[in-house]
């Protein structure tokens, strides 16, 4: 292990922050804090179609709101910097001339169309759909000559013929590649930019990287970039592939197996503590059985040992279960804050603050995520629209529920005080007095007043509505018995 850690992840803002890359970040994040080492994030912005500002900016907000901070990067100053590869230009521009002048990479006239064409022509051959190498062995006459023609060109690494590359993974143990198994790479694009290959070897041996945790999607370009390394003589870092992100089918997670960002989500009513103990667990163990971990917990026990070699199952179902835990867990204050968009997307802004956090107080405990809280609690808002169908031929279908009805609104309407004890001892006494049991009272209450069957206790319901809800919701219920009746 380095005396001094630095860790880095580096997306590329061609989108959302997909959950993947999060749990990378992660794990990333976590090991450097374990060590107290650095911590750099850096955009990987050389895709010039698919880069935006729009993207970097929903990034970091991500990263932000899932509580990682980063040492050194956008927004940071650091020694190393900057921290866009778009702002980095010429660092690369200059590698490449090292490596062009050293002979260990050449320029490539072929045209994307030619490419295609001979990978297809390899694959109906039964043989790998490399780069064929045609100009590698071009004399200058002949690069001279394809140059005029106005043939775009790009830069390729003349990789070693025999040979092998290898390198201990801190993850997977040892791992080698042939070096008649690669092919020549390129470390320049047509369009003047790097390619990923040869700005990512760049940046992590100039930004001092010690080790790169990553995904092991990216194994087969370890080789590659190694080349780069030593072509241009600079220290490769320890390197660590994570196993991948699975969905329920045990294939690679993608958007058919539900949301895969981290802003869906949040979108969807997560809040960043679960989600970030969920990720953690994504691969890792802390060596025990605990499944829910503060941060600082987290970090104590993060070991590159406790993260194994196959890929996690994304487990949703989990990842709810946890999120009303965290929920639960909330400070009063702190739940109205994140539940209140939620209810006024849903139901309309200018929500009396107050008279959410009473109604959002009876579902803190049975809402596990969010977006569920204005079905949870749209009764509070609205008066009922219908009642439950099987409720209502139980309960509104009694004899006497019209005139239940009536001496409940009556009686409620009295009352000096409206709170919790007053109307439950209000509705028992009428239920006495009518010579009806207390439980159909309570239930053709409720469903009066909620146009439901289930919920938080009847008459926390009852005081959080208060008398005017209630008695007008209790009229309005004696309606609908009578017009049952014909």
């Amino acid at each position: 292990m380095a005396d001094n850690v630095r860790v880095r992840m580096a997306p590329a803002p061609t989108g959302r922050l997909h959950i993947g890359t999060a749990r990378t970040t992660l794990f990333n994040w976590l090991f450097a804090r374990h060590h107290g080492g650095t911590f750099v994030l850096r955009i990987e912005d050389t895709d010039q179609e698919r880069s935006s500002e729009e993207n970097v900016s929903r990034i970091l907000e991500a990263i932000r709101w899932l509580g990682l901070d980063w040492d050194e990067g956008p927004d940071v100053d650091g020694p190393y910097g900057p921290y866009f590869q778009s702002q980095r230009l010429s660092t690369y521009e200059e590698m490449a001339d090292r490596l062009l002048e050293q002979g260990l990479a050449y320029p490539c006239f072929c045209t994307p169309e030619e490419l295609d064409e001979r990978r297809q022509e390899m694959q109906r051959a039964g043989l790998p759909s490399r780069y064929d190498r045609r100009c590698r062995d071009l004399t200058a006459a002949e690069r001279e000559q394809r140059a005029a023609e106005g043939r775009p060109k790009a830069l390729r690494f003349k990789t070693p013929l025999e040979g092998l590359v290898e390198w201990d993974d801190l993850i997977r143990g040892k791992i080698e590649f042939q070096n008649s198994e690669l092919d020549d790479f390129v470390i320049v694009k047509s369009d003047g930019f790097p390619s990923y290959i040869l700005a990512c070897a760049v940046d992590d041996a100039k930004m001092a990287m010690t080790h790169v945790l990553r995904g092991e999607d990216l194994i087969s370009g370890t080789p590659r970039q190694l080349h780069v390394y030593q072509g241009l003589g600079l220290k490769p870092p320890l390197f660590g592939h994570l196993p991948l992100i699975l969905g329920p089918d045990r294939s690679k997670l993608s958007k058919r197996h539900g949301a895969t960002s981290i802003g869906d989500y949040r979108d969807q009513g997560f809040v960043p503590q679960a989600i970030v103990n969920f990720m953690a667990l994504l691969g890792w163990s802390p060596g025990d059985d605990r499944e829910v971990l503060s941060r600082e917990e987290m970090i104590d026990a993060f070991s590159l040992d406790g993260i194994g070699k196959s890929g996690p199952v994304f487990d949703i179902e989990k990842l709810t279960w946890m999120n009303g835990l965290y929920l639960r867990e909330l400070a009063p204050q702190a739940y109205v804050d994140l539940a209140l968009p939620f209810l006024e997307e849903d139901l309309g802004v200018g929500l009396d603050r107050e008279y959410v956090a009473r109604v959002v107080a009876l579902g803190q405990e049975r809402a596990k995520t969010l977006s569920e809280l204005p079905a949870l609690t749209e009764f509070f808002f609205r008066d009922p629209e219908s009642y439950d169908e099987k409720g209502a031929r139980k309960w509104f279908g009694r004899d006497n529920a019209g005139q239940l009805l009536s001496a409940l609104r009556e009686a409620l309407d009295a009352v000096e005080t409206f709170d919790e004890t007053t109307t439950e001892s209000t509705v028992r006494a009428v239920a006495e007095q009518l010579g009806i049991g207390a439980g159909p009272a309570i239930h053709t209450t409720r469903l009066a007043t909620t146009g439901r069957t289930k919920g938080p206790g009847l008459f926390e319901v009852l005081a959080v509505l208060g008398r005017e809800r209630v008695t007008r919701r209790l009229a309005r219920a004696k309606e609908y018995v009578q017009s049952l009746r014909g």
